[in-house]
């Protein structure tokens, strides 16, 4: 007689709903938390770094009337531009590798292009001191009408040149500062829907340093100054890569 073996059907297994959670979890793995931490880090450290490279700017605009100290001010403004280049430096650094000592990178670009960020410095002052004192000297006259408009509009086309110009000092630490500008006011100008939000960006940076000056210089400076940076670099690559090769600086 034929012995018939049975074999009992599979019942098929389905995923438990936990299942799915360690690749949900994942999402929020270590690497996640420790670039959100260096971040927030590097933004800090550099707030404190610039602050403390341009102090005395800071203290003669907190403690007295900008409209009466603005010589004080014009005098030390240039101290300012190292430090904002020391800080694109390290804006560098962490966008390359994504992460950075920031104390090390900041006095290390600080050193290295501090002589040209300061002369770019002085440049920029100087020349804003002089549009600021033209603007006042025609403002009641007929010829303001006239006058005016050029001088702003040269004040503005000198800012934007500075900014991409500070930008552009730590990729490119060898051109010259003659051929820097130019590049940097033709690329100002050419790509002025980025460069012209960055200005923008400074001077609300500005009007909150005067507003809320514990927020503006403890908070918001590092952000702002990356979305600043961010843009004008943006802008100035392309006009950088198509440039010829550069001399040595002097």
């Amino acid at each position: 007689m034929a012995t018939t073996t049975v074999t009992p059907a599979r019942t098929p297994v389905r995923a438990s709903k936990g299942s799915t959670q360690p690749s949900r979890r994942r999402i929020f793995n270590h690497e996640m938390y420790e670039l959100a931490f260096g971040t927030v880090y590097t933004g800090l450290v550099t707030n404190v770094l610039v602050v403390l490279c341009a102090l005395p700017v800071v203290v003669l605009l907190l403690t007295t009337d900008p409209a009466a100290s603005w010589p004080a001010i014009a005098l030390v403004a240039p101290l300012c531009a190292p430090a904002l280049v020391a800080a694109f430096e390290v804006f560098r650094a962490f966008s390359a590798d994504g992460t950075v000592q920031p104390v090390r990178t900041f006095w290390r670009g600080y050193r290295t292009h501090w002589r040209r960020a300061a002369a770019l410095g002085a440049m920029t002052t100087g020349l804003l001191v002089v549009v600021a004192v033209d603007v006042r000297a025609v403002w009641a006259l007929p010829v303001g009408a006239v006058a005016i408009p050029f001088f702003v509009t040269l004040g503005v086309l000198g800012s934007l040149t500075a900014l991409v110009a500070a930008v552009a000092l730590p990729d490119h630490p060898t051109l010259r500062l003659r051929v820097l500008l130019r590049v940097a006011l033709f690329a100002g100008v050419r790509r002025w829907y980025l460069t012209a939000p960055s200005l923008l960006v400074l001077g609300m940076l500005l009007s909150l340093v005067a507003a809320q000056p514990a927020v503006g210089l403890g908070l918001a400076l590092a952000p702002l100054l990356f979305v600043a940076w961010g843009a004008a670099r943006h802008a100035l690559r392309s006009v950088l890569d198509a440039a010829p090769t550069a001399s040595p600086a002097h």
